[in-house]
């Protein structure tokens, strides 16, 4: 593989999984807390995302391939880690998972039932069949499939742009912000830029480009944090105190079917490759960390997201902001503990640290109110 393949290759697997569900609650949360205090989230939770993820991708540098975060843990801090490390990355996993099961089963009931009708179980079944059976394959089929799907959601989203943005009304970008909701963005914001278990399958793409890793990571969080930005523009501007928690389902009351159609489309490809790629991730924390066999590991990996499904845990937002702030909370502090044993001088971690403990305790405490 060449040098530029191997990069682009790279930059967009772990930019296309990071570039995902989260993406489509973002609009409504806007639409609760005000543009300004959702920009603030995205400088300080980016700029700490790009730090936890160029530290660990210092620690797959050092470390043998074939591991994942449960690996790194067992071996830069212990069996206790492992273990801790691999029940917040299943846990996690399932919870991201179930997430795209969730929206990708709404968003292509929305699409096809018009012309096929059907339920959204239906649907839901097979958006779970077609991902699992691309899960089934390994790191180089999913890496063409996030290089493709990542080209064809900006031209998709271009497509949007220029239909949409006629639509847009400057007042609904500065709703009143309600301070009751404003630690919301918190949660979903981490999840939605979040790509830390694909650290080590970017790595293992570069090849002997190691020297590229970095730029490869700040790119591939950069272009979502942008992307993000400029969806939630487009859709607040359109839709404003009519914004729908999953943001594409509410443009039907202000655009025609086509634009409608197109932006569905855009996201069904968008959460596809993304639950594709974090299959792929849980399948290898069974097979690698876990030794478990492929076939076990892969099954494993589809059918408990789907059975949580089928038994009603159907709830999008708060589902990823758990996980984003509680479960990803975790694998960051568990990142950063790593991190201080190979560079024990560096003062950032312990803010880091503080700030990620702060939110597991939120979102614990909001959530059992």
């Amino acid at each position: 593989m060449t040098k530029l393949k191997a990069f682009l290759y790279s930059v967009s697997t772990l930019s296309g999984t990071i570039i995902g569900v989260g993406l489509f609650s973002l609009p409504y949360i806007a639409s609760k807390v005000g543009i300004w205090v959702i920009l603030g989230f995205f400088l300080i939770l980016g700029g700490l995302v790009i730090l936890i993820h160029s530290f660990f991708g210092e620690l797959a540098l050092r470390t043998p391939d074939y591991k994942r975060l449960p690996g790194f843990a067992k071996i830069y801090l212990g069996n206790w880690a492992e273990k801790i490390t691999i029940i917040s990355a299943v846990l996690g996993l399932f919870g991201i998972i179930l997430s795209y099961l969730i929206v990708g089963g709404e968003f292509l009931k929305e699409l096809l039932s018009p012309l096929f009708g059907g339920g959204t179980i239906l649907y839901t079944l097979f958006y779970f069949a077609a991902g699992a059976i691309l899960i089934y394959f390994g790191v180089k089929a999913i890496a063409k499939v996030e290089f493709w799907g990542l080209v064809s959601f900006f031209l998709i989203l271009i497509f949007m742009s220029v239909k949409c943005l006629p639509h847009i009304k400057l007042a609904n970008l500065f709703p009143s912000p309600d301070f009751r909701f404003f630690f919301l963005p918190y949660g979903p914001i981490l999840f939605s830029l979040w790509g830390a278990p694909l650290i080590p399958e970017a790595e293992e793409m570069l090849g002997e480009n190691k020297k590229l890793f970095k730029k490869v990571i700040t790119l591939a969080i950069l272009i979502p944090a942008l992307i993000y930005l400029f969806f939630i523009f487009l859709i607040l501007g359109i839709t404003g105190g009519g914004t729908s928690e999953t943001a594409l389902i509410g443009l039907r009351n202000f655009l025609g079917n086509d634009v409608v159609s197109a932006a569905l489309f855009f996201g069904i490809l968008t959460t596809f490759t993304s639950f594709i790629a974090l299959g792929l991730t849980l399948k290898n924390v069974f097979h690698y960390d876990l030794k478990m066999k492929k076939t076990l590991s892969w099954l494993i990996t589809c059918f408990p997201p789907l059975i949580l499904f089928l038994i009603g845990i159907k709830n999008f937002i708060p589902i990823i902001s758990f996980v984003g702030a509680v479960m990803l909370g975790f694998d960051g502090i568990l990142i950063l503990l790593m991190y201080r044993k190979i560079k024990p001088k560096n003062l950032l971690v312990y803010p880091l640290i503080l700030i990620l403990l702060g939110g597991i305790i939120y979102e614990i405490v909001y959530f059992l109110k």
